[in-house]
């Protein structure tokens, strides 16, 4: 563990930091699946408002 003393005597206990790396761009068929997900996605929230307006009593 890395300790470091400060003026009064104290000890600081630092956490150890973890390896950086480089993020990857997204490959053609992650691209493809997001695209899949974001649609689904969209359908899914547009048929609950569909319901939600088909059950209620608003006309």
């Amino acid at each position: 563990m890395p300790y470091t003393s400060e003026e009064g005597g104290r000890l600081n206990n630092f956490a150890q930091e973890p390896k950086i790396y480089r993020a990857e761009p997204p490959t053609e068929g992650q691209k493809r699946n997001y695209i899949i997900l974001g649609i689904a996605a969209t359908v899914l929230v547009v048929s609950l408002i569909f319901v939600a307006f088909s059950v209620s009593n608003v006309s």
